[in-house]
């Protein structure tokens, strides 16, 4: 089986030939490359040819099927200074603003902005926030989408994201709630938002229902794609079990049914602790947890989530990214990768990944390490490593 065939069977609840191994190496590409320290093996390799050369599937996240289209009587004016990027959502009923903040020495380290100032932090922000929903549309783009997807060929299958430009904060590539809180208000703030203006709140988060399920949800299920991103982060102290079940829950089991119609399957990022949502995350119809973190980086274990989902959700993870750096002896390093093969036994619903990426600390021969792992050991169905001092191949050998 191909990459491709392993995921469409295990999205199809099949079993593969045996467990698909597709991690996230662009940070540890990006910060080899700036700081001129690829190995000398990988030297002039693109980061799908490194893939290929350590026996990777590959993640293929950079997919879009829509972009943003603003109606007339919304302006979004993006402007740049260094380090900074301000964008101000011009409304008749006032301007919102955000700002946010990447340091040009850690492009290529992190994908993330810090967010330093948020659109919503007055009452009269309510009023701009709802005309900048109701004001945007989202034009599908599928032709763009196929044409990634044969690039991606036999490597992968695309992970498509319900966000959209990077450069707004328009396109929600999450629930209503969590949006608002990531993004709007921000965590600090939108919780004093959501105590002392529940009702104002509680009406933005109607409106950006609506807006999602008359013009967002359509482009979706109607895409080519198969396999869709709408939600990141969700975690047990950030989103709570009372505020998911909620505000969050109705919203997934809407919007999963109709994916589910479709032939299609809903995956959230779920590089948090997810201890006391999981049975949740269940609940409100998700079929997969990509990047899925698990102990010693949080509280919650693989075997944890196994015994919450079985397999109604397909967990892509396994691997804490911190098993990957020099701190982590290797013997301790062997000894975890053992125990997540005896876990996943017999390997159904299981993706094994990196949570969340391959760090730029990472040791790459590591990564190899788990290749050979997986060609010994990952054979469906997972029987799982034999005990140590029994036959097996040497796999976790330094090169």
């Amino acid at each position: 089986m191909t990459n491709r065939e392993r995921l469409l069977a295990i999205l199809d609840h099949r079993g593969p030939d045996r467990i698909p191994w597709i991690p996230r190496l662009k940070l540890w590409y990006g910060a080899r490359t700036l700081e001129g320290t690829m190995p000398e093996r990988f030297r002039g390799m693109t980061l799908r040819e490194i893939e290929r050369e350590l026996r990777l599937g590959t993640p293929a996240r950079a997919a879009r099927i829509f972009r943003e289209r603003f109606l007339p009587g919304l302006e979004v004016v993006v402007h740049r200074s260094g380090a900074e990027q301000t964008t101000e959502y011009r409304t008749p009923y006032g301007t919102a603003l955000s700002r946010r903040v990447t340091s040009a020495e850690l492009i290529g380290y992190t994908e993330d902005a810090l967010d330093v100032v948020h659109p919503i932090t007055r009452e009269e922000d309510y009023d701009v926030w709802e005309y900048v929903v109701e004001h945007t549309d989202y034009e599908p783009t599928y032709e763009d989408y196929l044409a990634y997807e044969r690039e991606i060929g036999d490597d992968g299958l695309p992970l498509v994201s319900a966000a959209g430009d990077n450069q707004s904060l328009t396109a929600p590539g999450d629930c209503p709630l969590h949006h608002f809180l990531l993004y709007l208000a921000g965590y600090n703030q939108g919780y004093y938002e959501l105590h002392d203006r529940t009702a104002r709140v509680e009406r933005l988060l109607r409106v950006m229902t609506d807006c999602d399920r008359e013009r967002l949800w359509p482009v979706i299920a109607e895409s080519p794609a198969r396999l869709i991103l709408h939600g990141v982060h969700f975690d047990s102290q950030m989103t709570p079990p009372h505020l998911f079940k909620r505000y969050m829950t109705p919203y997934y089991q809407e919007f999963s049914a109709l994916l589910h119609a479709r032939g299609k399957s809903l995956s959230y990022h779920a590089d948090d602790d997810s201890r006391a949502i999981l049975s949740l995350v269940k609940e409100a119809g998700f079929d997969m947890a990509e990047c899925f973190t698990t102990a010693p980086m949080v509280s919650v274990t693989l075997a944890e989530a196994r015994a919450v989902w079985g397999t109604d959700v397909i967990i892509w993870g396994g691997v804490p990214s911190v098993i990957l750096e020099p701190m982590t002896p290797e013997d301790e390093f062997e000894e975890y990768m053992r125990g997540v093969f005896r876990t996943i036994a017999p390997g159904d619903a299981f993706i094994l990944g990196v949570a969340d990426n391959v760090m730029p600390l990472s040791l790459i021969d590591r990564v190899e390490q788990i290749s050979e792992m997986v060609e010994a050991y990952g054979g469906y169905p997972v029987k799982g490593p034999p005990a140590r001092g029994g036959d097996e191949p040497a796999a976790g050998r330094s090169r």
